[in-house]
Parts: structure tokens; sequence; C-alpha cells
């Protein structure tokens, strides 16, 4: 797979990486131990060398589970992780006081079996605490060697200019597809000029632009997309249509919905590093292909104006949700 740069940081990662939240947490049940090691070591052996974790994903078994992936290899591969709410648990409430930060710090590397994390994100910005001390807590952590870049998660223009100034961001990460493209209004261009790159999550929708998903589909009762106002059976069913264009050019390219999803947000920017999550192999396989999927100029615009009569239904997060995500 080919690489690309995030930003001007020089953190160099596979052109895609791997989400690994819902091997453990927020899709249902966690997958089995060796189950999700098979996995992540697929994954490399696809040439994907970039992987995303938290603290607040099991709480911790994510990262436990990652650190036992990777260890054959960790020399070779980018691991990021979070921190930044209260024990480790969201539904707790936010804590980047510096001292928390430290031990968290300290308590992932054992976690990963690691000696440095090569990407350390702020998981929500916390208004309680100053950007500058949060930024400055991580750039401490730089000089010790602990950690080797500094990213933020769901932040908004000016808590990243704020904190950017006291120690570079590498890399921002946020929800970003065709689904979702408030990133391009004010985030995009804030990134673009300070050199930081962009890592997606959620890219394929939360698998509704895979295709895999319709209004009948039933989610299991662990999973958190029960509550998210865009799955509810009315907006599913009314946005449907996105996932008839990607079906659509899809046939066109010899190619999946997903794959074409995809391959839109490699061709938006060569700073853009989406990190598409599955417990499937097959799943797996067909996502990491799609960079390998070329849109031409013409497929983009043919794209660009039949999203443009597309209304997607449904907010992105229930209320509480919403809240933490700075502006």
């Amino acid at each position: 797979m080919e690489k690309r740069k995030l930003g001007r940081s020089g953190l160099e990662v596979s052109a895609m990486g791997l989400g690994c939240m819902g091997l453990s947490f927020g899709y249902g049940p966690a997958v089995d131990t060796q189950a999700g090691i098979k996995l992540i070591r697929a994954a490399f052996d696809l040439g994907v060398t970039f992987f995303d974790t938290a603290e607040a994903y099991g709480p911790f078994a994510n990262e436990e589970l990652l650190g036992e992936a990777l260890a054959p290899f960790r020399d070779q591969v980018v691991i990021a992780t979070k921190f930044g709410f209260l024990g480790g648990v969201p539904r707790d409430g936010l804590d980047s006081q510096p001292e928390r930060i430290r031990e968290v710090a300290d308590a992932s590397l054992k976690r990963l079996k690691t000696d440095r994390i090569d990407l350390f994100y702020q998981h929500r910005v916390d208004p309680a605490i100053p950007v500058e001390d949060v930024a400055g807590t991580v750039k401490e952590l730089i000089k010790e060697g602990k950690v080797k870049h500094f990213g933020m998660s769901e932040a908004g223009v000016e808590s990243i200019r704020r904190a950017h100034a006291v120690q570079p961001v590498a890399a921002l990460q946020s929800e970003y597809s065709l689904w979702w493209r408030e990133p391009e209004k004010d985030i995009m261009p804030t990134l673009e000029e300070l050199g930081i790159g962009f890592v997606p999550f959620s890219p394929l929708g939360k698998g509704f632009l895979t295709g895999a998903i319709d209004e009948n589909t039933e989610f299991d009762k662990n999973d958190f997309r029960n509550i998210v106002p865009r799955f509810s059976q009315d907006a599913r069913k009314a946005n449907q249509a996105m996932v008839d264009l990607l079906t659509s050019i899809a046939a066109q390219k010899n190619a999946t919905p997903a794959q074409v999803a995809l391959a839109w947000l490699l061709a938006q920017k060569p700073w853009i590093v989406p990190i598409p999550g599955t417990t499937k192999i097959h799943r797996l396989e067909e996502n990491m292909a799609a960079a390998n999927v070329v849109l031409s100029a013409d497929d983009l615009q043919n794209i660009e104006k039949a999203a443009a009569d597309i209304q997607i239904e449904g907010a992105r997060y229930p209320a509480q949700m919403q809240a933490l995500v700075n502006k």
C-alpha cells in the first residue's frame, strides 16, 4: 500500500489505517481476542502500518489487544491512542488535567507493550483545561521520549490554532465522509494552512455507506447506533439515496460502494488518511483494496453533482455526544 505523510509533521503512514475501536467497543460484543489479533495482523499483511486505538475503547481492552497483536512487528507500525476521559470512561465526563494525561501515557505504554506512543490524541477538548496546558504536557512527554507526535480529535478551529502554537499538531481526527462533510467548511482549510494531517474516522458512515445496512437492519442491543438519530429507521430509509449513488458508481468501476466511498476520501487531499474499522477479514480486504480504486476528475465531478441533490437525514450524534464536540 502507498504511504502518505500526515501534514508537515513528517509522520508517514499507510494511505489507509485501521480503526480498532469496533473490535472491543461500540458496535456490540467485543470480538474474541484471538480473532482480533488475527484481523490486526491480517491488516499488517495487507500493508497497513497505522493502527488507531484509545484507552476509552473497552475501556482499556482495545489497547491490550492491539499491543499483543502488534508486538512481533512493533517497529514497523505507527500506533495512535488517546487520552481525555475521566477514568477512561466517556460517560463519566472529560478529564485532560496534565497529571491525568501523564497517567494515561504511562498506562497506555504498558498496555500497548511499547516504549513510545507514535501519535497521542486528545480525545475530546476539555473546556475546563486550557488547551495550551494540554499541548504543553504532551510537549513534555515528547521531550521525554514517551510520545512522538501530538494529535487532537473533534477539535474546533480555535482550539487547534491555540494548541498548535504550543506544540505542533501532527493530525486531527474527526468524522468525515460523503454523508458528513462539515469539516470542509472551516476545519480542512485550517489544517491545510497549518500543515496538519487529517484522519477521518467513520469514513464509511458507521457502516451505512457499505450498502450492508438498510431500514430493516436490527442492531445488537449494545450497538451505539441504536441511539444515533441518523440511524433511525426513517433516516436509514431516506439516506439510502447516498448508498444508491455509490452503488451506481461502483458498478462502473468494478468496485463496491465501500471502496468508492473510501477512494473518494483519498482523492480529496494527499494528507488525508481514513481509518475504516471492521471485525471481518473479508471486509478488511475489501476496504484496503479501495486504495487501488482510482476516481477520475470526471468521476469526482459526477459524484459531487449527484451528492449535492441528496439531503442526508438525521443528526450525526445524540445530544449528549454532540455536546462533547468542540466548536
